[in-house]
């Protein structure tokens, strides 16, 4: 047999923290290198907030406005059906 028990237990017991944390160290390394989107700064947070807010307030204008067709739509149609 290649390996023993105890050489077994040892590398359990180093190598695969050590294989962990390099995992880990090379995650992060490739976060810096890339830039890590949760590293935006405020302006840019408060830029897309204001456009996400903006298109809300438009949509919630539409519907409105399609509210507002959809009953003279329906209010035409009342007014050709009883005459």
């Amino acid at each position: 047999m290649g390996l023993s028990l105890s050489a077994l237990a040892i590398v359990m017991v180093f190598v695969i923290p050590l294989a962990a944390l390099l995992g880990s160290f090379l995650i992060q390394a490739l976060k810096v290198l890339k830039g890590d989107p949760s590293r935006r700064s405020k302006n840019e947070v408060a830029e897309e907030t204001r456009m996400i807010q903006a298109i809300y307030h438009q949509l919630a204008k539409m519907e409105d406005r399609i509210e507002a067709l959809e009953t003279l739509l329906l209010d035409r149609e009342r007014k050709e059906g009883t005459e």
